[in-house]
């Protein structure tokens, strides 16, 4: 799968199309400027895409590389828009932090290097921050 983040659009491989709804979700996401839940989406979309499609979009995206899950402290779960990722490698062993004032949920810039013992293999990294942002510590 190619991605082309330039433009409003993704391009997929023959099995998958593009729709209007995947793209609505897709623009939605794009213009976050944090991880949203589902719950944001509905609220952010209204009638237009129905609770089952916008969790199903989401799930399709992170199996394609262009979204990441993320299982915030509060048991939900937060999808935040990736950067050189496919559906071949996620690169996503970073820390999540989320704002107990504003709620913003943030992917946060330093990658991590995580040594585990001999003969380990790391599949999923979910390390996650909670506590109060820049602009609502003050």
């Amino acid at each position: 799968m190619r991605h082309n983040r330039n433009n409003n659009f993704y391009i997929c491989n023959m099995a998958k199309r593009n729709t209007v709804t995947k793209q609505l979700i897709l623009d939605s996401l794009k213009n976050s400027k944090s991880a949203v839940s589902q719950e944001i989406l509905q609220k952010e979309l209204g009638e237009t895409v129905d609770r089952a499609t916008i969790y199903r979009v989401l799930n399709s995206f992170c199996e394609d590389g262009i979204v990441h899950k993320i299982l915030g402290d509060d048991g939900k779960y937060y999808f935040a828009f990736c950067v050189n990722c496919s559906e071949k490698k996620h690169h996503h062993q970073h820390f999540h932090f989320r704002c107990l004032a504003c709620e913003k949920i943030e992917c946060l810039p330093n990658e991590m290097d995580v040594k585990l013992p001999k003969g380990y293999r790391s599949v999923n990294f979910n390390g996650f921050i909670s506590g109060y942002c820049a602009d609502c510590s003050h």
